[in-house]
């Protein structure tokens, strides 16, 4: 099964709500981020996709490192999600949905029901956030 390499924001809002992404085209929501460009770190990845996709701009050392997670992609049949992931804290006012993102939400704590999620999601990186 092919890997497609990510780097994926878990991101806690003050009330402990976590922000999860659509892209145009998909109906699944995930965390933000997005694939690497050529000589990116992981943390450049998604330091560029964040500002790309949400408007929010961070620097390295507001990110913490969690570790990488594998799971079925959630757009790409038989493919695989490789995906290095960060936690970082934002406020809703300073994020705003752009580029290839259609909607974004703000979960409650344990709330897997409300929209459909990816697998990534949901195995790994709701259960760091709301931990």
């Amino acid at each position: 099964m092919p890997d497609i390499r990510v780097s994926a924001a878990v991101i806690v809002d003050d009330r402990g709500r976590a922000l999860v992404v659509r892209k145009h085209g998909t109906t699944r929501f995930m965390q933000p981020g997005g694939k690497p460009e050529a000589g990116e770190s992981a943390a450049d990845t998604l330091i560029r996709e964040l500002e790309e996709e949400l408007s929010l701009r961070v620097c390295e050392d507001e990110l913490t490192p969690l570790g990488t997670f594998v799971s079925a992609a959630a757009n790409e049949p038989d493919h695989r999600v490789v995906a290095d992931a960060f936690a970082l804290r934002a406020r809703p006012d300073d994020v705003i949905v752009q580029a290839e993102l259609a909607e974004l939400r703000w979960l409650e704590p344990g709330d897997w029901t409300s929209v459909p999620l990816a697998p990534l999601s949901t195995e790994h990186l709701l259960p760091i956030a709301w931990s």
